[in-house]
Formats: structure tokens, C-alpha cells, sequence
């Protein structure tokens, strides 16, 4: 059976960079229409100048949008169903993190991360969802993280938003199977993407580079789950590794082990200073795994 990709419309969320960005150029050459979503427009008419020269076929269709708005999501999900008819594959790519101690962390970065996170994929995966149903064909790829699947300190809130992203997708699966629609999920290890610096890293400490993929490599492992039906994938041997070991590490090791580091990283990062919420320039699209 051909994949929903092919001569599909296919939109993806978070597309000015990183992942989502690299998940565009690679769907380029077999998609009908990309529909281009973020709220940094430049750089959306940036990348839809690129993928029509390289081939002028193409269709792209560039909708700047605020995914923590819900009132305009829904008037996304309007516009392209009425443009459209239906979108064929829902890229659930647009996100971002919160690094630091939960007690020190901004409550309205938090609400917006919240929205974007977990909001945002519900609701257009629920307007979107049903025009794909009654085609008995689609696919939607919600990329996560790795810590859909595990934790630790310092991502509390980030963490429990990728674990949301687990439960709908794995749900969604079951619910949808024999329609046609299949469901997956990708979860990432570290990326090099703008993830830190938008997350507001305060420990000052760096992934180590040979733990880190490159946006091409996830977005092709991510393709590669979709067009093959399957329900998850972790990108590079290293990450699945780590992600395994803490996802089948019994709770209570775990609880046992982060806690024992807890007072230190109290000590450590009490007090330290956070970057402040998101403002108009930068995005939710500038995101990565970890």
C-alpha cells in the first residue's frame, strides 16, 4: 500500500527549523502540497522559495500561526480543509522545552509551553482527523522526545508534555487501527537544534556532541516510521539505548537514583536565573529532542 506522503497533502508545524525544517526538504520531492506552519514567516518564505526551485511542481502552502492560540488553530485547520479538502499527514513537529527546578520556573512559560506541546497537536489532530478517516488513508507523526518515554530532574513540566504525547499517540493507534490512518511517534534523543537555547539551559552544561543527531538523520528515521506503519522511533543507537535503559528501569531505581541527586542540584541551581517566556521572533517551532 503507497504511503499517505505520496502526492498527499502533508502539513507540518514547527517547519522554520530544525527537525521540522529537514522533515519539509525531505518530503519535497514526494508530496503534492506541503502546507508550512510556524510563526516566524520569514524564514517560512525562506524555506518555501527553496523547496519550489528545487521543484517548481510542488505546491507549497506557508500559514503563519500562533499554535499556542486556539482560536487560531482552529482557523488553520479550517483554511486548509477548505483549501485542501483534507490533509493526508499531520506533522505534530513544533515544540519546546523547559530546563531548570520546577519551583524556579516562569508559570506562564510553563502555560505556553503547555499549549504548544500538548494543546496544539491535540486540537488539529482532532479537526484534522476525521477527513483522513472517512478517506481510509493518513498518517500523523507526533515527534516527542525521549522523555515521552522516561525522566529526570530539571524537565519536569517538559517531560510530563512528551509523556501526554505517548499516551495520545499509543491511544489514537489503537482506536484508529483498520481505518487506513496510522499514528507514530518519534522520540528523539538530543538534536542539534536551538532546543537549549530556547529552553533556558541554566546548569551550564552541554550534550556532548557525539551524543547528538543531526535534524536530517531524525527527520529520515521519522519518515521512515510513517511510511512503514510503525508505532515508534528512537533515532541512533546510543539514544535508543539510554532512552531503553531509563524507560524499562523499574520506578522505584529510578526514584531511588534522581533522588539521591536532588539535594545537590537544589544546591547547584536554587535561585538561578531562567529565561524569561517567548516573545514574538523567537517560536515554538525551535525545538529538538532530548
Amino acid at each position: 500500500m503507497a504511503s499517505p506522503i505520496d502526492d498527499g497533502v502533508v502539513l507540518v508545524t514547527g517547519a522554520s527549523s530544525g527537525i521540522g525544517a529537514a522533515i519539509a526538504r525531505q518530503l519535497a520531492p514526494r508530496a503534492r502540497v506541503l502546507v508550512l506552519v510556524a510563526r516566524r514567516v520569514d524564514r517560512l518564505r525562506a524555506l518555501a522559495a527553496e523547496l519550489q526551485a528545487g521543484r517548481p511542481s510542488l505546491q507549497v502552502d506557508v500559514r503563519p500561526c500562533d499554535l499556542s492560540d486556539r482560536t487560531a488553530l482552529r482557523a488553520l485547520a479550517e483554511a486548509v480543509l477548505a483549501d485542501h479538502d483534507r490533509v493526508d499527514v499531520l506533522i505534530n513537529n513544533a515544540g519546546l522545552g523547559d530546563i531548570g527546578l520546577f519551583e524556579d520556573a516562569d508559570p506562564d512559560r510553563l502555560a505556553f509551553m503547555i499549549d504548544v506541546n500538548v494543546v496544539a497537536p491535540t486540537l488539529l489532530t482532532r479537526l484534522l482527523l476525521p477527513a483522513m478517516r472517512d478517506a481510509g488513508r493518513g498518517a500523523v507523526l507526533n515527534v516527542s522526545s525521549g522523555f515521552g518515554l522516561t525522566w529526570m530532574p530539571l524537565f519536569a513540566a517538559y517531560a510530563g508534555t512528551k509523556h501526554y504525547l505517548t499516551a495520545l499517540t499509543d491511544a489514537l493507534r489503537a482506536e484508529l487501527a483498520g481505518t487506513g490512518v496510522v499514528v507514530t511517534q518519534l522520540c528523539p534523543g538530543p538534536v542539534a537544534t536551538e532546543f537549549e537555547a530556547v529552553a533556558g539551559n541554566p546548569t551550564g552544561q552541554q550534550v556532548p556532541a557525539f551524543l547528538e543527531l543531526d535534524p536530517d538523520r531524525v527527520a529520515r528515521a521519522g519518515i521512515a516510521a510513517v511510511d512503514a506503519g510503525r508505532a515508534e522511533v528512537i533515532p541512533g543507537l546510543l539514544p535508543w539505548l539510554a532512552i531503553k535503559a531509563g524507560q524499562w528501569s523499574p520506578r522505584w531505581l529510578l526514584r531511588l537514583l534522581y533522588g539521591a541527586m536532588g539535594p545537590m542540584l537544589r544546591r547547584r541551581l536554587s535561585g538561578c536565573a531562567r529565561r524569561p517566556p517567548v516573545a514574538d521572533g523567537g517560536g515554538p517551532e525551535e525545538r529538538g529532542g532530548r
